[in-house]
């Protein structure tokens, strides 16, 4: 009788090593071949696994989760900039080294915890369908960001490549579907903070990358610092590259700040901005559109009051907000006769704002009031709203809901201009509400003369939802990017005034009707954002396409057998 034959370890040949770090892809492994034949109990048996492996197995997902709704804390109306760092550098720890695979659904995780509650504001008048349809929808992107964000991970110098991958992923955002929709920016959250001078540097992209830069490069010095720990080695190149991520944005910054300057280059003017208030909140005061257009022309004339009785200074120029006359006063002699009155009683230009049909188009407009000629130019909006202001796919929608079609009959048209008005002896540059999310819609106000930016916005439809201050916030970051003035007339609040430093001088409550007035200083100079336009995020974007593309190439290399 023939012996059985003897069991012999299989030992696995390490593979090829490394190109990119030198080291063998993987760890040998020894297995045992069982004889022909031979049968075992044990081996026939899967082993449970048990609660604490499964509880292990969530954790990344958790923790992606929690990291994106530190990201969402950091964001107005708290004051906490500065967590925006540490969700970065918790989200760089949890993606690093992950396959693209599991790195999409840590992505889509951090997406969600961050836009689902950044973005609550859009239910508040229609429901949670359209809500979490968009968070669904936008978390899309931070999901591609995590998987590119993995992959650059491995490369040397990680936190610079991973950095310009979520600014490349915002450059997306800000741009597709239906325009783009670009709220939830890193930058807008920073108003605060000690990074926005880099607002005037290069605008939000670069804003937005000193922050993400600073939170992967606290990540990288971290998992240096228990590496070392444990192995009692530092590698030397690896930490100053970590060092340099944390302590280069903040050096930026600090210098940066000698672009921001409140100095008035060509003299001063009293702006005066008014708040009327609505006769109530949400999407029914549209059906009180002269109650509207009264409030503020009221509140006008008591403006002029406060100016007689010498408890206030006039003012150069008057601005209203958006939707301020949603009554049509070249249609309607009854509104442009109150719109007139208010006019001759302050004695000075008006910026109104006015919803207004022409040639069969409806516009969303700002029209210049001179008290003597009356309406002298006008300015329609150019960045409209998907779902607000039009409704894209509309007969898709449609069949879906009936109920959402009739909330937007009539689309709006698009402006095709800059919008400066020469008011007071001022270029009064117009940025209609939605239009402060969008870099190109301020900037080119600013390019084409501007030396002082008005922000004229309604958001009495939103309630006292987080919506008006992340909006103040995104006018702030504006006012520094550009260094300009920056007023923000709303119907309903907060209104206010921004120097160019970012700082706000003047403000309102909600819902109650008010007037500010102030000097303000009028500037010309143009910063190096401004100057630059979208070449630093274009040079962002090209930085994250050379990451993506090493990372694969040196994926690639790595996976070729040893005799390619």
């Amino acid at each position: 009788m023939r012996p059985p034959t003897p069991v012999r370890p299989a030992v696995r040949r390490p593979g090829p090593r490394c190109r990119l770090h030198g080291h063998a892809p993987y760890t040998p492994r020894v297995t045992v071949t069982a004889p022909s034949g031979a049968t075992s109990d044990q081996s026939s048996q899967v082993a449970p696994v048990s609660w604490a492996a499964r509880l292990k197995r969530c954790v990344p997902a958790l923790a992606a989760a929690l990291f994106g709704a530190l990201l969402y804390v950091s964001f107005p109306p708290r004051p906490l900039w500065w967590l925006a760092v540490p969700a970065f550098a918790g989200f760089g720890w949890v993606l690093r080294g992950r396959g693209w695979k599991a790195a999409l659904g840590l992505g889509y995780l951090f997406g969600l915890g961050f836009l689902l509650p950044l973005l609550v504001w859009t239910g508040v008048e229609v429901g949670p369908v359209p809500w979490i349809a968009l968070v669904a929808i936008e978390a899309l992107f931070v999901a591609l960001v995590g998987a590119g964000v993995a992959a650059v991970s491995r490369l040397p110098g990680w936190p610079l490549w991973a950095a310009a991958v979520w600014i490349a992923g915002e450059a997306a955002r800000a741009r597709v579907p239906f325009h783009g929709f670009p709220w939830g920016k890193v930058a807008f959250g920073q108003a605060d903070g000690i990074f926005l001078p880099l607002a005037a540097v290069g605008g939000t992209p670069v804003l937005g990358f000193g922050v993400v830069l600073c939170g992967f490069g606290l990540c990288a010095t971290v998992r240096l610092a228990v590496e070392g720990r444990r192995t009692r080695a530092v590698r030397r190149p690896a930490a100053v590259v970590a060092l340099v991520s944390v302590v280069l944005p903040v050096a930026g910054a600090l210098a940066a700040r000698t672009l921001v300057s409140d100095r008035a280059e060509d003299g001063t003017v009293t702006v005066a901005v008014i708040q009327g208030n609505v006769p109530r909140a949400g999407l029914d005061f549209n059906a009180q559109r002269r109650a509207v257009l009264d409030y503020h022309a009221r509140e006008t004339e008591r403006l002029a009051a406060d100016v007689e009785a010498g408890k206030v200074a006039r003012p150069d120029f008057v601005l209203w907000p958006e939707n301020s006359s949603d009554v049509d006063p070249f249609a309607n002699a009854d509104a442009r006769a109150v719109i007139d009155e208010a006019a001759r009683s302050i004695g000075v230009p008006i910026s109104v704002g006015g919803v207004v049909e022409r040639d069969g188009k409806l516009w969303n407009e700002q029209i210049l009031w001179d008290p003597r000629k009356g309406p002298v130019d006008t300015y329609d909006k150019r960045q409209i709203q998907p779902f607000g202001e039009y409704l894209p796919m509309r007969s898709l929608i449609g069949a879906i809901n009936s109920d959402w079609t009739s909330m937007v009959r009539q689309d709006f048209s698009r402006g095709t201009r800059p919008g400066v008005f020469a008011m007071g002896g001022a270029e009064v540059g117009l940025v209609t509400c939605y239009e402060a999310a969008f870099d190109w819609a301020v900037r080119s106000e600013v390019t084409d003369g501007a030396q002082i930016i008005s922000v004229p916005s309604n958001n009495a439809t939103f309630d006292r939802s987080e919506m008006t201050y992340q909006q103040l916030a995104m006018s702030r970051v504006r006012a520094v990017e550009h260094s300009r003035t920056v007023t923000v007339p709303v119907t309903s609040g907060v209104s206010a005034i921004i120097m160019p430093d970012g700082t706000i001088t003047r403000r309102t409550a909600m819902f109650v009707a008010d007037h500010l007035v102030q000097k303000v200083p009028l500037r010309s100079a143009q910063t190096p954002a401004t100057r630059l336009g979208v070449l630093p995020e274009t040079a962002l974007v090209l930085i994250a396409a050379g990451g993506l593309g090493w990372a694969v190439t040196a994926g690639v290399r790595g996976r070729r057998p040893a005799d390619a």
